[in-house]
């Protein structure tokens, strides 16, 4: 009998790695794909909780798998990631009766799998520990449509955060920081280039931390050169990292390692100290400015990403003129905007009044969305007749996509099959957001397209 399931993910990075290791575990005892979540005899929700919008998609979702459920009272829905967090499950159990298995953010599934092997075998126990660890850690089994077509593929390699900001509720719902071991790490990235991944993406909620719960272990910097000496792979990249723990020895190590990429996302989410220090980041402005210099110093071809907050609790018109006459000055390649939102149970949420009016949080992004297109206009300027090395990921309108080092968007025509392949491109055209040029050599990379022993395929539904 052919047993089946379907994921439906929204949010970060993180939340997709995690679907894929519960995905892994499901292969392993003999689930694969169903195309239609209808079809499905479990149904897996990865869920987001970084803003209110995204919670209530999640319970949008679950509310109209109920009738589903009713009507096929043999399959299983289960629940994961930041809206079911760490401290208990017992308001989402009364809200969803219906659903049949809560877990944690970043789970190894095991929950899933004892309730499913159990459905079949009163008699089935989870193995001890130790077994289960050497069982789950390190292996990934990527869908069947995936191997040798994806290009890029996230890892998590610091679960959890212990640096609280007031307006974050990432370490309520993810817990403390944990790393992961190196060994296990290096392994995840091995079994994905087997498939065929070139580029990895190591996440943390502050992956600079990476290593700090470990008295005397590896930091970030010793995982960088371990990864950057696995055969097959061709680029890393990693985030998100905090100002307080970028250090000279991590910067050195993106400076030095020919596959680390010379891209930084370092947010200051901030331009005004007393901002700042309501925020609880644990820097100055003038620190993140000396910090973006020493960066940049370390690093020449650097391009430098940031994430900005605007309308937090209490500020001014005139405390966000700093954070616009900041980005101005430093002219960073890329940032994220988000209009504050106060999530429950943060101290901003409990300590403070939202009092910035929507529409004037609203005016604030879009001055800073125009003042970032104009300076990313400005500096891919200089990318123009240039050469550049892209790493091709997809077709998209019938154009080959790609990012250079630095992370900027390339288009190019070319008849040749080219995904993820590294391909010389001189650049014709610039914009704020993209480049776009011509390919001017003829790699001969071969591509990956099966891999013996691996089962059928996992869908990460995108939504």
């Amino acid at each position: 009998m052919n047993k089946t399931y379907y994921f439906w993910i929204t949010g970060c990075q993180m939340n997709y790695a995690d679907a894929r290791r519960v995905a892994t575990e499901l292969e392993k005892i003999g689930y694969h794909a169903a195309p239609r979540l209808e079809e499905a005899d479990v149904v897996v929700l990865e869920t987001c909780t970084v803003r209110q919008q995204s919670e209530d998609k999640a319970y949008n979702k679950l509310d109209n798998l109920r009738p589903l459920k009713d009507q096929n009272p043999d399959m299983t829905i289960a629940v994961m990631g930041c809206i079911v967090g760490v401290r208990g499950n017992e308001a989402l159990e009364r809200r969803f009766p219906f659903v049949d298995v809560f877990m944690e953010p970043s789970t190894d599934g095991l929950p899933l799998v004892s309730h499913l092997k159990q459905g079949e075998d009163q008699t089935y126990e989870l193995e001890s520990t130790a077994q289960r660890h050497a069982w789950l850690d390190g292996e990934v089994i990527l869908p069947a449509d995936q191997r040798g077509e994806l290009v890029a593929a996230p890892v998590s390699v610091v679960y959890g955060c212990s640096h609280a900001c007031s307006f974050c509720i990432i370490p309520q719902r993810r817990g403390i920081e944990r790393s992961r071991p190196v060994g296990e790490i290096a392994a995840e990235v091995r079994s994905l280039v087997a498939q065929g991944v070139k580029e990895v993406m190591l996440l943390g909620q502050i992956v600079d931390r990476y290593g700090y719960d470990v008295a005397d272990g590896p930091d970030l910097a010793d995982l960088l050169r371990v990864i950057n000496g696995i055969d097959g792979l061709e680029r890393i990249r990693f985030l998100t990292s905090h100002p307080n723990y970028m250090t000279d020895k991590i910067l050195r190590a993106v400076a030095e390692l020919p596959k680390v990429m010379p891209q930084i996302e370092i947010p200051i989410q901030a331009g005004d100290d007393d901002v700042l220090r309501e925020m609880k980041r644990g820097y100055t402005a003038d620190e993140y400015r000396r910090l973006v210099s020493r960066i940049r110093q370390i690093i020449p071809d650097v391009a430098i990403h940031n994430d900005i907050i605007v309308g937090f609790p209490g500020e001014t018109a005139v405390q966000f003129q700093k954070t616009y006459d900041l980005l101005r000055e430093l002219e960073l390649d890329k940032v994220h905007l988000a209009r504050y939102s106060p999530r429950p149970g943060t101290v901003s949420a409990r300590r403070m009044v939202d009092d910035v009016p929507e529409d004037e949080k609203r005016r604030r992004f879009q001055m800073i969305e125009q003042l970032q297109k104009e300076i990313g206009e400005k500096k891919n300027k200089r990318w123009l007749g240039e050469t550049v090395e892209v790493l091709v990921e997809e077709q998209q309108k019938g154009r080959w996509r790609g990012r250079t080092p630095q992370s900027k968007l390339v288009f190019f025509d070319d008849p040749r099959d080219l995904k993820g392949q590294l391909v010389r491109v001189q650049i014709q055209h610039t914009g704020p957001w993209s480049l776009s040029g011509v390919a001017v050599d003829r790699p001969k990379v071969e591509r990956v397209t099966a891999v013996a022993d691996m089962p059928a395929s996992i869908p990460l539904i995108i939504v």
